[in-house]
């Protein structure tokens, strides 16, 4: 004899939901009823109705509530990505078709936020629904893979797992069906790939392997279950490296500048000039893509590629200052478009395989980034700091149930991916998990009770680019950052300055003026609010209490030389 829980949750806000377990005993299943009546309660839930129904096995097969008519979910997701390098965001400098189709046939987010823009806390927080201080992931150190995670939960309530791609968190994937992931930041070219069979590469760029292997997933998962695939690119992560297709696209196109290429930092004195993140004086060697001179190897070829150039001969002309500014961002755009492109192809490719294998109409698609990126904003590549370009991420969605062509504006944050895919998949969402289900969203709703602010905080200092800890709140028309081990705050009024080039809190006289020291003292309330709401009382903030290993292993997997992408895949699940 086999039971099934049936419970049926009505909302206040949002549709109704029904939720079927199975027990292996009657006691059991009366006890599994009772939690979760009281969690739904908990939440505020008008009423909560629930069955017990027995049924015999052999008469009628148990499946869990994830069979297999529930929805596949596919999650795409990019390293590095700026949202102003989609042309469905309005980018100025690219065109992405294939994730313009996506945004066409879904909902594209306007307000979607990194809570810590960087990539391994960024990844934690996608795994967990917690921020930085709760998951345990702050900085580049390992994450616990004995912690409960969104992959463990869809797993257990039916779903074939898989992760593929890169992970970058230090430890073995856990709650996969299969995985096959790069190790620490992985390479571009016939990139290393690890499984639980051991250590493999595969020749090809690492763009177009990740795609490929994402593609033998779907071709060899298990038919009678839906399916959850987190498929993770390396690109367009420096440095770089475009796959060949793609390589000379940009080569003869003039990339526009943004405005605030040349900014000088006037009003942001406490972070920005020490910051080691500048296009005009820290890209490398490596990253303009020049050639060492032959006779250079080995740890000589490196340590030239490791500087970064005061002047540079580009056809037998001598660049220096500001016209070696203007090539240097032309070369590097050049390269991290390339690799975009590499990305949407690859979106492309799936969307494709699913039209093709009748697997589109019940498939949602998800795409994302682990953090945003500088586009030589404020003079600036990489990511860390708190503005607008690094804080914001693409968010797009198809599938169904989601209503095509709309542009949710509501502040989402990278909290409420891992809830998402589990309201999603119709199972539960942990209390532990901090972020909120955008499924509403999805469905066009617009919930009265939706956050109006988002929390943010970066740990490192001075750490990678000499960039400096901080935290903050962004509202909709304002942002608070605060530089904790400087005792120093800028605020900015966002919707008179959204390039963020005017601290009001930089001129004393500006400071004391009523509306700003209101808004001033308003916004500081809110951060307290935030971090108690969030349950961040400063945990990590020094950096003696960071945990310990690191994100890029060790890994101790055993060699088993070059892989086709079949072999691969039939690896991944291999024990």
């Amino acid at each position: 004899m086999s039971y099934l829980f049936l419970a049926r949750e009505v909302r206040r806000s949002e549709l109704d939901r029904d939720f079927v377990y199975d027990c292996d005993d009657k006691d059991s299943c009366e006890s599994f009823a009772r939690l979760t009546d009281s969690r739904l309660r908990a939440k505020n839930m008008t009423r909560i109705h629930t069955t017990l129904l027995c049924i015999l096995s052999l008469a009628f097969p148990l499946t869990s509530v994830a069979d297999a008519a529930a929805p596949n979910i596919l999650f795409i997701f990019s390293d590095d990505h700026a949202e102003h390098a989609i042309s469905a965001y309005g980018s100025k400098v690219n065109q992405t078709p294939h994730l313009d189709r996506l945004a066409k046939e879904g909902a594209r987010f306007t307000n979607s936020f990194v809570t810590n823009s960087i990539c391994t806390p960024s990844r934690a927080t996608l795994l967990t629904g917690q921020y930085s201080h709760l998951n345990g992931v702050p900085v580049f150190n390992r994450f616990d893979s004995s912690r409960d995670t969104v992959a463990k939960h869809l797993q257990a309530g039916g779903y074939h797992t898989g992760m593929i791609g890169k992970w970058h968190l230090g430890s073995d994937p856990v709650g996969f069906d299969r995985w096959c992931v790069l190790p620490g930041q992985g390479v571009y070219s016939n990139p290393v790939f690890l499984t639980p069979a051991g250590k493999l590469t595969i020749e090809g760029h690492c763009t177009d392997v990740t795609t490929d292997l994402g593609i033998e997933f779907l071709n060899t998962r298990p038919k009678d279950k839906p399916f959850f695939l987190m498929l993770h690119q390396k690109a367009p992560h420096r440095n770089w490296e475009p796959d060949v297709r793609n390589k000379a696209r940009f080569k003869d196109q003039v990339i526009p500048e943004p405005d605030t290429l040349w900014d000088d930092y006037a009003t942001r004195p406490a972070a920005l000039p020490e910051n080691e993140q500048t296009v005009a004086h820290d890209l490398t060697r490596r990253d303009l893509k020049l050639e060492p001179p032959a006779e250079l190897n080995g740890a000589a070829r490196n340590q030239w590629l490791g500087v970064k150039p005061t002047e540079v001969t580009v056809d037998g002309k001598v660049l220096t200052g500001k016209e070696l500014t203007k090539w240097k961002y032309q070369r590097y755009m050049q390269d991290y478009l390339a690799c975009v492109q590499g990305v949407d192809d690859g979106v492309g490719r799936v969307l494709d395989y699913l039209d093709e294998h009748d697997l589109a109409k019940n498939t949602i698609v998800i795409y994302s980034a682990d953090n945003g990126w500088y586009l030589g904003d404020l003079g600036m590549y990489d990511k860390r700091f708190m503005y607008e370009p690094g804080l914001r991420v693409p968010l797009i969605a198809k599938g169904p149930g989601i209503k095509a062509n709309s542009t949710p504006s509501e502040f989402v944050a990278n909290i409420d991916l891992a809830p998402t895919f589990l309201d999603l998949a119709g199972l539960p969402i942990p209390d532990s998990m901090q972020g909120r289900s955008l499924a509403p969203l999805l469905r066009g709703e617009s919930p009265d009770d939706w956050r109006e602010s988002v929390y943010y905080r970066y740990y490192h200092d001075p750490g990678h680019h000499n960039t400096r800890a901080h935290y903050g709140v962004r509202t909709k028309t304002h942002k608070l950052i605060y530089y904790w081990t400087k005792d120093a705050y800028e605020m900015f009024d966002l919707a008179s300055d959204p390039a963020e080039q005017h601290n009001l809190l930089f001129s004393e006289s500006e400071a004391n003026k009523p509306e700003v020291a209101a808004k001033f003292a308003e916004l500081k309330t809110e951060i307290v609010r935030l971090q108690t709401q969030f349950k961040d009382d400063g945990q990590y903030a020094d950096a003696s209490t960071w945990p310990k290993g690191s994100a890029d292993g060790p890994f101790d997997q055993k060699p088993l030389g070059v892989k086709s992408v079949a072999e691969a895949n039939e690896l991944s699940g291999q024990r």
